[in-house]
């Protein structure tokens, strides 16, 4: 495995170096012999260290998982637990009973992703109405829209720790979207498309 170790604003030295890939690549290869890559960012925030870990298995997976600490090594150790929680949680889904893996990078659409800046808190009298701001692309990436059931949809919006995740629904062949509400339950949305006559 690929590990990537990088800082934000601070200086990585080599022995957190080397432990962040000792350890990620053991913790790990518990789990999935052939996991392809990894990233690891850290950065201070204030009195605290924060780690962002994001783990590419295979087959359009990804775990990420973050922590913070007052140290640097244990900001890393606490997020690489969870990745290996995660990794644990979902080991017998991930991989089939030859021990190979399961899911085939089925991808349903190739999509493009956008992060847009928020609307600027501004004295509404600046703007003649409200409908003249237009928001403004920061970033821009390719993503893969994965062709899957909602068990895995929903295994891997939390394996990749984000918020939402849309999904071909292999069963109906719609798009649908799954995403976690404020009160910890999953959401999912599959809309029903009238077919004209």
């Amino acid at each position: 495995m690929h590990v990537i170790v990088k800082g934000k604003q601070i200086d990585v030295g080599d022995a957190l170096r080397e432990h962040i890939e000792g350890n990620l690549e053991n913790g790990v290869s518990k789990y999935f012999d052939n996991a392809i890559d990894a990233q690891v960012t850290l950065s201070r925030n204030s009195h605290n260290f924060h780690t962002e870990c994001n783990v590419h298995i295979g087959s359009g997976i990804d775990v990420a998982a973050s922590a913070d600490h007052t140290d640097a090594y244990s900001s890393f150790d606490s997020a690489l637990e969870r990745i290996e929680k995660q990794l644990r949680r979902y080991k017998r889904r991930l991989k089939s009973h030859h021990g190979k893996e399961r899911y085939q990078a089925k991808m349903a659409f190739a999509a493009q992703s956008y992060v847009l800046a928020p609307e600027p808190e501004e004295d509404p009298s600046e703007h003649e109405t409200q409908d003249d701001w237009q928001p403004i692309i920061i970033a821009e990436s390719n993503a893969n829209i994965p062709d899957c059931s909602v068990g895995e949809a929903v295994m891997r919006m939390d394996l990749a720790n984000v918020p939402a995740m849309m999904f071909h629904n292999s069963s109906t062949k719609e798009l649908n979207v799954v995403y976690r509400r404020p009160d910890g339950n999953i959401g999912w949305i599959d809309p029903k498309v009238e077919k004209s006559v």
